[in-house]
């Protein structure tokens, strides 16, 4: 099992948005909009499939940020509630594919260090997603597919939850990425896009720019920059085949992504949708010099 290093966990940098105490945001969210979370409206068959997401998911410090908190609660209260969760994060490879355990309230994976201890103990206690567990092993068969029954979700799953969701009334289950090859997760998301039609959210969980350079060297901001507009292009011809080949294909990869991790889970969105040209961007937006932009496809 291979965990990664979260976005902003380089050594002792300090938080971008003030918050007092941390989380506070977070807080501020939860008071503002529970009652609204708790009765959004359940998906039915009446309203088709629902789309794949891909979701540039951040830090701890994304619950911090009251904006980016909001953009990502109104984004999920734009459709139907959906019946489950099926979210593939940046911070688990594992192969073959396996699933995190479906139990009621199994433990968070606080896959992070170096921040506030507070971020630890906030909660995501989502309900039984056994039923979602056993229709993903028939749909991955006839392999195996191992439950780790005692991993939560990790970071790359819950913090983005956490606002999309904050009833966490919603059965979610974390498929590991079965490799880091951007074609494995392009197939993994044809595999799961029947899920769709059963009210049921495909959702990638990366970062569409994943530079620490940039950090150091704010110059570099020109070269995520070029590389989120190259990406907005690829997706709006639907050209996966570029996508998948993105290290050859779009400018300052290197600096974008030095490693393929929060990447490759877009090509997942892309391969579960029908349409791969469909994109529209929920969220567009540059933070700490890296682009947090999240899209839908159906």
């Amino acid at each position: 099992m291979t965990t990664r290093s979260s976005l902003a966990s380089p050594n002792g940098l300090t938080s971008p948005f003030p918050s007092s105490p941390p989380a506070a945001a977070y807080d501020d969210l939860l008071a503002r909009v529970l009652p609204q979370a708790r009765e959004q409206r359940v998906w039915n068959p009446s309203d088709g499939p629902l789309p794949s997401l891909f979701v540039s998911h951040g830090a701890p410090f994304t619950l911090d940020d009251p904006q980016w908190l909001g953009d990502l609660f109104d984004w999920a209260r734009s459709m139907p509630k959906p019946r489950a969760i099926v979210v593939i994060s940046a911070h688990w490879e594992r192969a073959p594919v396996a699933i995190s355990g479906a139990a009621a309230g199994t433990p968070l994976f606080y896959d992070f260090s170096g921040f506030h201890p507070r971020y630890k103990t906030l909660p995501y206690a989502t309900p039984d997603a056994t039923d979602l567990a056993r229709r993903l092993t028939g749909l991955l068969g006839p392999t195996p597919v191992h439950e780790f029954a005692g991993r939560g979700l990790d970071h790359g799953a819950f913090i983005p939850l956490m606002a999309m969701y904050p009833a966490a009334d919603v059965p979610v289950v974390q498929l590991s990425m079965p490799s880091l090859d951007p074609g494995a997760l392009l197939e993994l998301g044809v595999r799961l896009r029947p899920l769709r039609e059963e009210g049921i959210l495909v959702l990638g969980s990366g970062f569409m720019t994943h530079s620490f350079a940039v950090f150091r060297r704010p110059e570099l901001a020109a070269d995520t920059r070029a590389f989120d507009e190259w990406a907005v292009d690829a997706l709006a011809r639907g050209d996966a085949d570029a996508l998948a080949d993105y290290r050859h294909k779009a400018p300052s990869a290197a600096v974008a992504h030095p490693t393929a991790d929060h990447f490759v889970p877009l090509l997942l969105t892309v391969g579960a949708a029908d349409d791969p040209g469909s994109a529209v961007s929920a969220i567009d937006r540059m933070v700490m010099g890296n682009s947090t932009r999240s899209v839908q496809l159906t």
